[in-house]
């Protein structure tokens, strides 16, 4: 997994397969979105930022409120279905 988190392109492209396999079993958008804030919770309490990308999204989640940070997760998620 660090070397996923260690270059904000892997991350991507880690976050968009994640996200193509929880379609492919039937999940519907909210709840990737909400399996999406998750992870974000999880990596803001657990993993230091390894890159000014995620030092950024860090920055922004910490200041966020629960709806905002649901809001950076969804925008992540739709980030890398366009990718």
């Amino acid at each position: 997994m660090s070397n996923v988190l260690s270059n904000f392109s892997s991350w991507k492209e880690f976050l968009s397969n994640r996200v193509e396999q929880a379609k492919g079993m039937g999940l519907n958008e909210d709840t990737i979105a909400n399996l999406a804030y998750e992870i974000g919770s999880f990596l803001d309490e657990k993993v230091d930022p390894k890159n000014e990308q995620q030092r950024t999204l860090k920055e922004l989640w910490d200041v966020g409120d629960e709806s905002e940070r649901k809001a950076i997760a969804g925008l992540m998620v739709k980030l890398v279905e366009k990718s």
